[in-house]
């Protein structure tokens, strides 16, 4: 599944999905704990093609496994056999990874996990991009930056790490790793399920607002939709304000298909000057959605009027019945010629 660090040392957890820029992906996330729960793997590997989980591995049945019929009917036992050597091995230098970094922040239990995650893109423009992040108990650990060639130590604890792989050449190996193997197998592994992986599903968008303590909460929810990687986000007059919004994540339906939301909060009056973008692969265009105030429900009052009319409708049909039969006991009144009507 590719190679790991010397230490094999944890990483940033980062999300699986991707932006409407990038056309095709291969993620994979490597997750080791110190304490999992009771009857839960301690190490586990997932990994992601275009945002659809293909490959598992845990360190309970010890075996990598395809999660995609496309998978499993393309790869051969000699795949799969080769994939769970290389995951078992991480699977030890993982565990010996956990206890280098409980040592080096001075912890001597408690729960604590390493994460790791690598892999690599092809953008819609036909560039390629290529990352493997770390971090430990949540937290950025440190970062290859393939560009340049270097790791990024985002704590004091890592510069250990850092120096230790830049001395025994880990940035050439993941260099060439994200640009050549990773690319290799991602465009095989998108030829494997291109029938799964080419379908475009439109994702259906409702905007809706709710008023509370003088905010306005808006909220864009986009359903079913597929693939997996869409951007949505919120502008103000025609600018994104991505810090401002709250994301729900991605999420699987039982269809195959997804969806997502996003909500952002505004002053009462503002709901005008708001959008929701929604950027997906089956969009030939970013779609704009704007908030419609409820409107006043009229149908209470239509329903009024038309009672009151009824009884005034009645009221008057009464009384000229009444009248009619006052009038002929009199002998006295208005009758209508027969068969006729009068004109002008």
């Amino acid at each position: 599944m590719g190679p790991c660090g010397a230490l094999g040392l944890g990483l940033l957890l980062a999300a699986v999905s991707g932006t409407a820029a990038e056309l095709h992906t291969l993620r994979y996330i490597y997750t080791a704990m110190t304490d999992p729960g009771p009857g839960q793997p301690w190490f586990v590997i997932v990994g992601y093609v275009d945002g659809e989980l293909f490959v598992h591995y845990n360190s309970t049945a010890r075996r990598a496994v395809p999660r995609t019929e496309w998978m499993a009917a393309t790869a051969d036992q000699q795949y799969w056999d080769g994939q769970t050597q290389i995951a078992k091995g991480t699977e030890q230098v993982d565990r010996d990874g956990l206890g280098t970094l409980q040592r080096r922040y001075n912890q001597t239990g408690g729960s604590h996990t390493v994460q790791r995650m690598y892999g690599c893109d092809i953008l819609e423009d036909g560039t390629i991009r290529g990352y493997s992040q770390y971090a430990y108990d949540g937290r950025d650990f440190i970062a290859f930056d393939k560009g340049t060639k270097t790791f990024t130590a985002a704590v004091p604890e890592a510069v250990p790490t850092k120096r230790k792989w830049e001395e025994e050449s880990e940035p050439e190996r993941w260099k060439n790793y994200l640009e050549e193997t990773c690319m290799e197998w991602l465009r095989r592994y998108v030829e494997y399920g291109k029938a799964e992986l080419g379908r475009r599903e439109r994702p259906e968008v409702r905007v809706w607002g709710k008023e509370a303590d003088g905010i306005l909460t808006l909220s864009c929810r986009a359903h079913g939709f597929y693939p997996r990687p869409i951007a949505v986000s919120w502008l103000k007059d025609g600018a994104v304000r991505g810090q401002d919004a709250q994301s729900g994540g991605i999420v699987p339906n039982g269809d195959g298909t997804y969806h997502t939301w996003v909500t952002i909060d505004a002053q009462l009056g503002d709901g005008d000057k708001y959008q929701c973008r929604v950027e997906h692969a089956s969009l030939p265009q970013p779609g704009l959605y704007s908030w419609e105030p409820p409107q006043p429900n009229l149908v209470p009052i239509v329903a009024g009027v038309a009672v009151a009319i009824v009884a005034i409708a009645i009221m008057v049909g009464v009384g000229f019945i009444i009248y009619r039969r006052h009038a002929g006991k009199k002998g006295k009144g208005y009758n209508v010629a027969p068969g006729s009507n009068p004109t002008i």
